[in-house]
């Protein structure tokens, strides 16, 4: 709304100091930046008082790890912080008529909405068990259907995958080697260190392969000849498989303090830099990558969720004053993977999303194995003492800090890597 409202002041000649800086994407980062954390540390606390009041306090099952009995009653819907941190400073900084932007704001308020839902009803359950007894102790946990997560997670995946493929402001410019027919083809022609380069815009349902030189991948491919047209199909499976797959990643790694939140701020500054990179059509010629108009507002959506998480962090690190809830577990795992998708960097998903995936893993590997070896020896078996993985750590005697830490740096070192992607291939 800012960028908007500074916009109508240079159309009107309205002149005053600081008029253009609205202009730059790094002064609308930073201070996008800077109001999510304040408002994530100064309304944090606030909301926080107001969930102990209204006694919407986690239920904890007795697993048998240390300290879990200290984390029972600690208020959980944080994730509300979480989104108002991302909202308000998009709103007010990013380009509001840009494809990208209302996508991302269309998926933080569906998500948030299906991840507050399920808070609520558990929380509600919580409240009915404690009023009328032992009967209803079986409803601690009660929450949304499982189809219905999978089913809100489905339809965000069917949004993001339709926008991208069919809407007309979804463009991927590509240089081109020879002289495009401009009368056929979108051209853009620069000249770059006295060279000519073309440029060409496609539609083309592609991705971006890491530590390949002719690093493209059109998923049409995968299709026989006949079948080229329904493209489009193909690609929106694969966008709600992704989207369905790293949401309920991140749902499930958000079982320590902390762990979630900061390994999402950390996926969330890789993020920014390609979307910034894709975005500069003199970054995106020098690394050889996509060039994607106003993809570089994105960079500011993802500020707000840095940040966010940053400040949320504070009341959420060990030992936790609050917990984010499905509310924003399910919200920030959504967001991840439609921005990948977004920028086309999918395929690293499983290297930077590295930590969700072997949360995931686990728990998968666990009930298959387990219902397997019960079907063949009549008493199921486990591969991890407990899942998801970092309970298997807990299980072992690890402090919950120092897992938390260390899946941290098992993180950042993922991120770097994908960053190197950008000119190893």
């Amino acid at each position: 709304m800012l960028y908007h409202l500074f916009e109508w002041f240079k159309q009107n000649g309205i002149n005053f100091p600081g008029r253009n800086l609205m202009e730059f994407i790094t002064f609308r980062v930073m201070m996008a930046v800077l109001l999510a954390l304040t408002i994530t540390l100064i309304f944090g606390k606030r909301l926080i008082n107001i969930l102990r009041a209204k006694l919407v306090g986690e239920a904890v099952r007795d697993l048998g790890l240390a300290g879990e009995q200290a984390k029972k009653g600690t208020p959980t819907m944080g994730g509300i912080i979480i989104i108002l941190g991302i909202l308000v400073p998009t709103l007010l900084f990013a380009r509001l008529n840009t494809v990208y932007i209302l996508l991302m704001l269309f998926a933080t308020v569906w998500l948030g909405a299906i991840g507050f839902l399920d808070d609520y009803l558990k929380l509600r359950a919580k409240r009915i068990a404690r009023e009328k007894g032992e009967a209803y102790k079986k409803q601690d946990k009660d929450g949304l259907a499982g189809w219905f997560k999978i089913f809100g997670q489905v339809v965000l995946g069917i949004t993001v995958g339709s926008v991208l493929y069919f809407n007309s402001n979804v463009k991927i410019w590509r240089e081109y080697i020879g002289t495009p027919n401009a009368a056929e083809t979108e051209v853009i022609t620069k000249t770059v260190n006295n060279r000519t380069k073309h440029f060409v815009a496609t539609k083309a349902p592609i991705t971006t392969i890491p530590f390949v030189k002719n690093h493209e991948l059109d998923y049409s491919i995968f299709l026989p000849k006949a079948l080229k047209q329904y493209a489009w199909v193909l690609y929106i499976l694969i966008v709600v498989f992704i989207i369905t797959a790293v949401s309920n990643g991140a749902n499930i790694t958000d079982g320590l303090d902390g762990l979630a939140t900061g390994t999402s701020a950390l996926i969330g500054v890789m993020l920014g830099i390609f979307a910034y990179a894709s975005g500069n059509f003199n970054f995106a010629d020098y690394l050889n990558i996509m060039y994607i108009p106003n993809l570089g507002e994105l960079s500011i959506f993802l500020a707000a969720m840095i940040g966010a998480c940053v400040g949320f962090l504070w009341y959420n690190s060990y030992p936790a004053q609050v917990f984010m809830g499905d509310t924003g577990s399910l919200t920030l795992g959504g967001i991840i993977a439609s921005i990948a998708i977004i920028v086309h960097k999918e395929l690293l998903i499983p290297i930077f999303c590295g930590v969700f995936f072997v949360e995931l893993l686990s728990v998968t590997l666990q009930v298959t194995y387990f219902k397997y070896t019960k079907r063949k020896y009549g008493e199921g078996r486990r591969i991890f003492l407990m899942s998801p993985l970092h309970h298997h750590f807990q299980k072992r005697g690890y402090h919950e800090s120092k897992i938390v830490t260390r899946f941290w740096i098992l993180q950042i070192l993922l991120v770097v890597i994908c960053i190197v992607t950008l000119k190893l291939r």
